[in-house]
């Protein structure tokens, strides 16, 4: 499982505080926390300071590379600010994300093409947010056979059908499940991932509702998610769920974590 560490995002009151006050070693607490508690990607958002951006997200990735030795996903939509970022960014990241709305697609696809990036294609068009499988399956198509077609290579990719809140509508968890094993067994060698919590929105017991949900896309075939890798419980259900899903030879990981106590809580 590719472990996408979320905490770093100006839309959190803290964090933004911390961004805007150029507070480096808050930022640097929050990335090794996320690292040392097993992110494979620091993501980086600046996304709320409109005009500065550029400058802030390119902070943010030196701050936190000065403090671990990890790669970033760079979350943001804006093109000047992205190529800032990688500028300085040292290994190979993840851009979060490109979807199929025709001005985020236009102004990153020219990044993105015949790169060795990471990317997350998002199940967005400007048709609005998909609610069946066959509208993520619409989405993902075009854009997976696009990224493609600009020398994109499939193992790059990480597909996100897009969690929609289950208080809204009873469907959009088995919708999405079936997206994410439909994906997966459609396009051999691909990745997916997803940002989990919003499936829990507006309801009561958000984490435990989100830990059975991570379960459940996992025996689908998510192999990424962008969460929180501080919830001790949701990163020992993850491995758990991983051996059980068949991912963990010899259950070599799941006797590891458990030596080492990632269990004990």
């Amino acid at each position: 499982m590719i472990i996408i560490g979320e905490l770093i995002n100006a839309s959190r009151k803290a964090v933004g505080v911390h961004i805007e006050k150029q507070d480096a070693a808050a930022v640097k607490k929050i990335a090794r926390d996320e690292f040392e508690a097993g992110a494979d990607y620091i993501d980086v958002n600046a996304g709320i300071f409109v005009g500065k951006e550029p400058e802030y997200l390119t902070w943010l990735v030196k701050t936190v590379q000065e403090e671990v030795d990890a790669v970033c996903a760079i979350d943001s939509p804006d093109p000047k600010a992205i190529e800032a970022a990688l500028a300085i960014h040292k290994g190979i990241p993840m851009i979060n994300s490109i979807s199929l709305e025709k001005e985020r697609y236009d102004a990153l696809m020219p990044i993105l093409a015949g790169s060795d990036l990471k990317v997350v294609a998002l199940c967005m068009s400007d048709d609005g947010m998909p609610e069946t499988v066959d509208d993520r399956m619409a989405i993902a198509d075009k854009l997976i056979n696009g990224l493609l077609q600009n020398n994109v290579k499939l193992e790059n990719i990480y597909v996100d059908p897009l969690v929609q809140p289950l208080s809204v509508n009873k469907e959009f968890g088995v919708e999405f499940l079936n997206s994410i094993e439909k994906i997966m067994t459609t396009f051999k060698g691909i990745h997916t991932t997803c940002g989990l919590s919003n499936i829990s929105y507006g309801l009561p017991n958000r984490k435990f509702l989100n830990q059975m949900f991570m379960v459940q896309a996992i025996a689908k075939g998510l192999d990424g998610a962008i969460i929180n890798p501080l919830d001790k419980n949701m990163m020992a259900n993850i491995i758990a769920a991983e051996s059980l899903a068949g991912r963990d030879e010899f259950c070599m990981n799941y006797l590891k974590s458990h030596r080492a106590g990632k269990f004990d809580f």
